[in-house]
Parts: C-alpha cells; structure tokens; sequence
C-alpha cells in the first residue's frame, strides 16, 4: 500500500473514492494559523486536501502554547507559517502547501488572488482586515467560511454553525454585522462558526508571564514591507482568556464544513 493511499485509506472507507479524488485537487487557503486556523489546516490535510495556502505574519509566542497547534518551548520564537508547513508535510508530503508570511489587509488583497481557490476560510483577528476580508471573499466563487472569537469561552456543547446573518449571541459578531451593513454589506451569504457563550476574565494579565518577554518584537525588515514579524502582545487593545480546546474545535469545525462540502458535490 503507497503512503498516500495508507494515509487516507479510513476516510477513502466513509466517503469513497472520488471524494479522495476531489479532496485532492481542492484549493484551500486560510487567513490566521492560530488557535483556530492551525487546527483546521491540520484536519483538511489529514482529510486529504491536497493544496492549502496559510497566511500569518507571527511568529510563536510562549502565550500560544495553550492553543495552537504548532506552539511548543521548542517552536517559540519560529515563524508560525514555516513550523506548521513543516508539521503539515510531514502528515502527508505529497500535499501543496504554500506559507505566506504577511498579514492580509486591504492593501494587498489583490496579490492573494482569492477567485482561484475553491474555499477560503476566515481566521483573522484584526476587525478591520476581517471585514475586508468578508466583503472580498464574498464576492469570488469560492466557499467562504469565517470563525467567530473563540476566547472566553469554555462550553464545548454551545458551538455553533449558522448564516453570518443569523449568528446569534456573539458580540463579534453583532460588531462585524452592523459595521459591514454601513460599508454595503456582503456579496453572498456564508456561514460561520460560533458560540453563545461569553464569559468575564478571571485572572490578570500579566504579558507573556515571564520577567522577560519571550516573544519577538515587532521588526520591519528593509525590502521587504510583508515580512513583518508581529509579537500581538503589546500591539493588542484587550487580550482575552482563552481555553485549549474551544479554539480547536471552532477550526475542526470549519474543517468538517469544507468536507462536508466536498462530499456533497458527489451526490
């Protein structure tokens, strides 16, 4: 049996083998590799998607270990796109994975060509490149999926997927909605992952937790205005408490929507 045949013999058992087929060909990309889009990037390839585009401009902080799939002590301080594409290949190295090291922004949305993947998945969290990102995906052929704010929140059974339009009890959402509605709102409908749930912050923050910042701090390098590297810590308004496995969830469940998707086209 060939390694990749091996790999996916267990999803070729449910969902057959043109699913294997299609997956296989799907382009995928997702905007945001943390909590959320690490873990969904890690389930599309297990399930046989054969071309994913991550884009993240951080590099590991140690405050990321709680939540994201490729922060360990030994990753910190790595550029996130470079660690998880390393982790991703060696899950299935046949896989195209293409890492961009850049934050997207309305700047340079353009150069993302977003008309030429099948699905592209939200899982930014600056509001403003958000909603840019909302408005822009919305408008290509493509499926879009956007997460919600997966912090402060604990409740695995309260996660939920609905129209963007029809999210109901989350602050992020609501936010996102009136402020798309002034700008003219979405070109077509999608769906999100969310929860009800919002709990307060119980403890201080205290930065990275350490005496020292382990986290590099935010550079410009001459030539080079993409590669930025971010340390979101002291750049961030509020930061919020976070659970290790709500976030993970939220991308799995974006995850199973993608398949879900490609499973119905055979049908």
């Amino acid at each position: 049996m060939g390694i990749e045949k091996g790999i996916f013999q267990r999803t070729q058992l449910l969902l057959g083998k043109s699913f294997i087929e299609r997956a296989a060909e799907k382009r995928v990309i997702i905007f945001g590799i943390g909590g959320v889009g690490s873990w969904c990037a890690e389930s599309l390839i297990r399930s046989g998607i054969g071309h994913l585009t991550i884009v993240d401009s951080d590099r590991v902080c140690i405050t990321n270990i709680n939540r994201q799939l490729m922060a360990t002590t030994q990753t910190v301080g790595k550029v996130k796109t470079d660690v998880l594409k390393a982790r991703l290949l060696e899950i299935n190295p046949k896989a195209e994975i293409i890492d961009l090291q850049m934050i997207y922004s309305p700047e340079n949305s353009e150069m993302f060509k977003l008309d030429s993947y099948d699905f592209i998945i939200d899982g930014i969290d600056s509001l403003s490149n958000k909603i840019h990102l909302i408005q822009s995906a919305t408008k290509t052929n493509a499926t879009f999926f956007s997460s919600m704010g997966a912090a402060l929140k604990m409740d695995p059974t309260r996660i939920k997927v609905a129209e963007f339009w029809k999210v109901e009890g989350c602050p992020l959402g609501a936010i996102l909605r009136k402020r798309i509605k002034k700008i003219g709102g979405t070109g077509k409908k999608f769906m999100c992952v969310y929860s009800d749930e919002f709990l307060q912050n119980k403890g201080e923050n205290d930065s990275c937790g350490t005496d020292k910042c382990m986290c590099p701090k935010s550079t410009h390098g001459p030539g080079d205005p993409d590669l930025v590297d971010h340390e979101w810590c002291s750049l961030k308004a509020k930061i919020n408490g976070t659970t290790s496995y709500m976030p993970a969830m939220f991308g799995m469940t974006i995850a199973g929507l993608v398949i879900q998707a490609i499973e119905k086209e055979d049908c």
